[in-house]
């Protein structure tokens, strides 16, 4: 074979590469398809949302405990079909049963526990939790502050909550 074929069949190959990811006019004109965003709760609901807690709980302010929350974002998800991370997605977890979410690996110290989650038990959970669980995996310390634990319990109501 000749320099010149082999140099045209490279070019060929090169433009078609180039071309590979380039829309074409009638892709360019389509209206990008987005992704819905999760529904956020309105104030109103929030404040319907939070007030069927129990005391001390429904005192809580849920855009504060968004705040206090961002440390555990590190490794939990809120959001309905979030991912499980280092921690399990918290969606639903008022009523879930303790250690039960599909496909997350729950230590086996955490798996013993039973029971399910209420606002009383995020609350022990949150205050400490190799207190509540010794050898769970999870190495948060703990919020000390009652107020910091409602703030963050109404929080997990609102964002872990369908919409009523």
């Amino acid at each position: 074979m000749s320099k010149a074929p082999a140099l045209l069949i490279l070019f060929a190959g090169a433009a078609l590469l180039v071309a590979c990811g380039q829309k074409t006019s009638d892709q360019a004109a389509a209206p990008a398809e987005t992704a819905s965003a999760p529904a956020v709760a309105t104030p109103e609901q929030a404040k319907t949302m939070v007030a069927t807690l129990p005391a001390p709980f429904n005192a809580g302010d849920p855009e504060a405990g968004k705040a206090k929350f961002t440390p555990c974002a590190a490794c939990h998800t809120v959001t309905q079909g979030g991912p499980n991370m280092t921690g399990p997605n918290l969606y639903g977890i008022f009523g879930r049963k303790r250690a039960s979410l599909a496909g997350f690996d729950y230590s086996d110290p955490f798996k013993a526990v039973g029971g399910t989650w209420d606002a009383a038990s995020i609350d022990t959970w949150i205050s400490g939790p190799q207190a509540m669980v010794p050898g769970t995996r999870m190495s948060f310390p703990g919020l000390k502050d009652p107020k910091d634990r409602a703030d963050v319990i109404a929080y997990l109501k609102v964002a872990t909550s369908p919409l009523p």
